[in-house]
Formats: C-alpha cells, structure tokens, sequence
C-alpha cells in the first residue's frame, strides 16, 4: 500500500506597513514559523484613498524584506473595487472565495497557515474568514497588543488562534490580546529584529550630528485632534526640546500626513532660532536612529518612543499624551493602551530633571506596577471580553487610584462598571439631581468671580 505524502504548507503572511514586514522578516530569521513548502506575503494598502497612495512594497527598503517570501500579492487588487479595511464575503460566499483563491494563488490541497495583524478587523478577519481550516498566528505592529482584544470574537475563530507574536518593547510586560482564549505570548527576538533593520536603507537627513529627533503620527486622521491642534503640538515638541537646549532637531512627518502638517513647527523652529529638517521620505523612524543617533526622541505616544528607549537605548520623552488621554472617546478606543504604557514609562517634554535622569525600567518593576495599571485599563475597556480579570482590576483600583493614576479612567465608566472609585450605586442619582446641579451651577459662578 503506498504511503500517505504529507499536505504541501503553504504560509501566507499578511502585511499593511514596513515595521510590521520587517517584524515578520524578523521571526522568519529566527525561526519563529515552522518549515513551510511556500511562503506568501499579502500586502495591504488601508490608506483611504489606496488608489492613488503609496503602498507597502513602494516603500523604500521593501525589496530588502520580500527576500523572506516566495512570492508577494497584493490584497487590494484582489478584492478591487472594495476596500481591505471594511470588505467581508458574505457567510454563503465563503466556500466560493475560498476555491478562487485557492485556484488563483496556486494553492491547490495546500494545508495553509495564516499569519495577521489586527485580527478583530478586516482584511486580517476577513482572510481568515476565508479560509475557515486555517491555523493562525498573530503578530503585533506596535503597542496595541498590551491591550485587550477590540471585542469579543467568535469563539470558531478566537480557538484557531496559537500565538501572539510581538517584539519585547517593554521588557517585562506580556499582550492581554487574546488572552481570553488562552493564547500564548511569543516574542520575536530583538537581535534579529535589529539585523532586519540595519538591511534597510538610509535616506540622508540633511542633519548635523545627535540632533532631537520629533516624530509625528498624523492624529487628525484618527480624530484625537483636529489639524490645528496636531499642528501646534508639533510646535509644542519644537519648544520643549528647544528648552533643553537643543539647537538642531529632525521633523519626521508621519508618512499619511499632509505637507503642510510640519509647517507650524518650521516656523516655531525659525522663531526660536534652531534649525529645522523635515525628513520628506517615508522611512522608519528606526532607520533614522540607526542613521543620527539622535540626542533625544520625542513624540506623542508612537510606538517609535518604545524602539527608541528599549531597543536602541536612547533618550526619549512624551508630550501631549494627557491632553489626549483626557478627551479620547469612546472610553474602548484601542489607543488608550498605547497612551497609558508612553504615559506611565517615559518622561514628560516639560520636565528636563526627569528626562535627563530617566531609564527604562527593568522587567521586575514593569511586572509590579505597568502590568497591574493595563490589566485595570484593559477590564475598564473591555470587561467581557476580560471577565476573568475583574478581581484584579478592583484591587488595583482600591489601593492605585491616586492624583497621577486617575488621569488613565473616569469616574463615569467605573461607576457604570461598579469599580471602586465610582460613585456608590445607592449615590448614582445624585449627578442628575436637579438641587445639586443648581449647587454645581452657583459654585461654577463664584468661581469664574459672577455670584449671583
């Protein structure tokens, strides 16, 4: 009887951004993916105007990482006219899409294994919806895997989950992604990661040695702020740095954002007397590290930030992030955890004793006290989906809350949630009380200096 020949395994890596490629070049080095007959990179373009914008593999440094991969497609072009970021198949479509790809994209009777980002939402759901017999794994691009998953995912997919694979950003602190389904965290080794990164070319900065180093990310599109106010924290990373006596800093403009988004801060630059780059082409804030070396990097609440401070030791500082952190709605937003871990870590712009003596802190303190903080963020954001973890997220409210750690909740969701530091549910009527609120009004007039 003729022995049985094993399946053919075909891997498709699914990619929207150079960091994330090289992420996954990263742990096909290390061997974080099993022996496979063929390797598939899928790139996405979720720009809203994906016609007409750049995608992943116009990227400057591209062709370095594609050697990874037996082969590269492009998602848009398969599922033209829709866009990756909002199509699904319909459920009766399934069996459908999944004989044409399989007929299309050669993969025949091929066990395939499916490795995505973002897998709440499409296109990384989507794929996966398509090929229902699929194992998948999921890899982070970026801080948002410290935090809970969006929503609760149909258990026939969040079962077929086997890791989290994500870089060490912050040593010490594991993803509450997917934990739900028991998931296991992986790190993706942070030498290969580094290899992968010194392979991509440099762009010259036009920039004198160790300048400051601002990175933008475009919030306006994200509706955390509106332009005006995206451009004048842009002047804000201009005299912050200025202040603690840099004289030559780095503008790198966040690759989706307009032109114009960097002219505030060129003309705070030239008010302040210090020179200004722009760095006009859509590199990797890692390649300019590698490149300048910079003196200081200082941003919003990037994850650029993290790369800067953990993997290549240089001195970093926040600005902005409270403001944001207190007008960010709905209270799920998925940047809340970005937010809390820049905010919690790194040292404020304004305070120059703080940024001249901070260091990243060690696994152990990380574990003690950033892990503890995100359990009781992720609960605060999503409690169904971290049911299991409400017990540790009132007892960080009871003993934590305090003048720095109030600014991460609002007293309104803990209530809604019955946490401690709400409002008492035998008290809850007192917002809407109509003799307190004339009390709220009149202290509000004496206040502002109009007694009645």
């Amino acid at each position: 009887m003729a022995a049985v020949r094993p399946a053919r395994c075909t891997q498709v890596f699914l990619a929207s951004t150079l960091y994330g490629t090289a992420t996954l070049a990263a742990g096909i080095d290390a061997g974080s993916f099993p022996p496979a007959d063929r390797r598939i990179l899928l790139t996405s373009n979720h720009a809203l105007t994906a016609e007409v914008s750049p995608g992943l593999a116009a990227m400057p440094g591209f062709g370095a990482l594609r050697a990874r991969f037996d082969e590269v497609l492009d998602w848009n072009a398969v599922i033209a006219p829709q866009h990756p970021s909002t199509w699904a198949p319909r459920p009766e479509d399934v069996p459908l899409w999944e004989r044409q790809l399989r007929s299309s994209w050669g993969l025949g009777e091929d066990r395939v294994e499916l490795i995505v980002e973002s897998i709440q939402v499409p296109p990384a759901r989507t794929l996966c919806q398509l090929f229902p017999g699929a194992a998948v794994d999921v890899y982070a691009d970026g801080l948002m895997s410290y935090g809970p998953t969006r929503f609760r995912l149909d258990p026939q997919l969040g079962m077929r989950v086997r890791r989290v694979l994500h870089l060490d950003l912050v040593p010490g602190l594991e993803p509450l992604l997917l934990t739900e389904f028991d998931v296991r965290p992986e790190l993706v080794p942070t030498p290969e990661f580094l290899k992968v990164l010194a392979e991509l070319p440099t762009e010259p900065a036009g920039a004198g040695g160790a300048p400051a180093l601002l990175l933008g990310q475009y919030l306006s599109a994200l509706e955390l702020l509106s332009p005006h106010e995206e451009e004048e924290l842009h002047a804000a990373m201009v005299r912050g740095t200025h202040a603690l006596g840099h004289t030559e800093l780095v503008f790198k403009p966040h690759p989706g954002a307009p032109a114009a988004y960097s002219r505030r801060a060129e003309a705070e630059a030239e008010r302040l007397g210090v020179r200004l780059t722009v760095v006009a082409a859509p590199v990797l804030a890692e390649t300019l590290y590698q490149q300048l070396r910079p003196a200081l990097v200082v941003g919003c609440f990037s994850t650029g930030l993290l790369t800067a401070a953990t993997l290549y030791g240089l001195p970093v500082a926040r600005t902005g992030t409270e403001a944001v952190l207190a007008r960010l709605t709905p209270y799920q937003n998925s940047n809340r955890i970005p937010l809390t871990v820049v905010d919690a870590l790194l040292p404020a712009l304004a305070d120059a004793e703080a940024v001249a003596g901070w260091t990243p802190p060690g696994p152990a303190r990380v574990r003690s006290g950033l892990s503890d903080l995100l359990t009781a963020v992720g609960f605060t954001m999503q409690p169904q989906v971290l049911a299991a973890r409400r017990a540790e997220a009132e007892h960080y409210l009871a003993h934590h809350l305090d003048d720095r750690t109030w600014r991460y909740f609002t007293r309104r969701r803990l209530t809604t949630l019955g946490l401690p530091g709400g409002i008492p549910a035998q008290l809850s009527f007192l917002p809407h009380h109509p003799a307190v609120r004339h009390v709220v009004r009149r202290l509000r007039r004496l206040r502002a200096g109009r007694p009645r």
